[in-house]
């Protein structure tokens, strides 16, 4: 940012993008366009400042959202019948359950339920050997808006869980 000011002139603020941050924008694939607002995701995040980001992220892009800090309270949700069409989770959560064990206890009690994981560690509980399970869809973190609406759009068309086995 730049401000030019002259006496007797009026005063210039000026924004320059550095060549390679216009090439990142320029490479950034577009964002996939959402194609229902009646979607409602269920969001479990136990870092209340990354949960945040990613509900607001989500309400941009036309979703409704939900939101657990952890396993056990997202479970809880999903025993009252609380209604929602994709449960986006991180993977490695503290407390009893972890993502991959929230995803399959829901799965038991809402087989028809969809599910996108989330995480910052290369080694987690959905991939082994270098491979995720098959039929996983993971979201690596940091990630940009792009590919959190990409993958969510994905994940919403993906078969169900019950499908997929």
């Amino acid at each position: 940012m730049k401000v030019s000011s002259e006496k007797g002139q009026d005063t210039t603020p000026r924004h320059y993008q550095s060549p390679a941050s216009i090439a990142e924008d320029m490479a950034a694939p577009p964002v996939a366009p959402v194609l229902s607002h009646n979607e409602t995701i269920l969001v479990v995040e136990d870092d209340p400042l990354v949960r945040d980001l990613v509900i607001t992220q989500l309400c941009s892009l036309g979703y409704m959202t939900i939101a657990a800090a952890d396993g056990r309270k997202a479970l809880a949700l999903v025993e009252r019948g609380v209604a929602f069409d994709l449960l986006f989770t991180d993977v490695i959560m503290p407390g009893s359950m972890n993502g991959r064990e929230l995803a399959e206890e829901a799965i038991k009690r809402k087989p028809e339920m969809r599910v996108l994981y989330t995480s910052g560690y290369t080694e987690n509980a959905i991939i082994h050997h270098g491979r995720l399970d098959a039929g996983v869809l993971l979201l690596a973190k940091p990630y940009r808006r792009s590919d959190l609406a990409t993958l969510i759009r994905a994940a919403l068309v993906v078969p169900m869980a019950a499908e997929a086995r």
